[in-house]
């Protein structure tokens, strides 16, 4: 059963960082594209950071030079997030792909686990 977990979500003021977790079934980790996804309240699902399984990334602009997205050998996924702007605010999700690479459209994406919220205050 294919299954993606996230964690680390909370609330913190701008300026401040988060650590968010992914595990990951390991059917899928070392053979898909993995990534992180977000979508704020009255607005569509965007992609954030993806790695692939040579673990080449790519990030939104929106985020670059703020969050680094990692994995690790025990099949999770990460995504630091420093310097947090009230408008990071959304439910965080972690995606998988196995037809693509690298890319941040998330209809691209097959399996999604249920999200993890990010609230930053200003």
């Amino acid at each position: 059963q294919v299954q993606l977990v996230e964690s680390g979500g909370g609330s913190v003021q701008a300026g401040g960082s988060l650590r968010l977790s992914c595990a990951v079934s390991e059917i899928i980790y070392s053979s898909h594209c993995i990534g992180w996804f977000r979508q704020a309240p009255g607005k569509e699902r965007e992609g954030v950071a993806v790695i692939a399984r040579n673990d080449g990334t790519r990030y939104a602009d929106f985020v670059k030079g703020r969050f680094t997205i990692s994995r690790d050998t025990m099949n999770t996924l990460y995504l630091l997030m420093n310097s947090l702007r009230p408008n990071d605010t959304a439910m965080y999700y972690c995606a998988a792909a196995g037809r693509v690479s690298l890319s941040l459209l998330p209809s691209h994406y097959d399996y999604w686990g249920q999200g993890t919220q990010v609230t930053v205050s200003s």
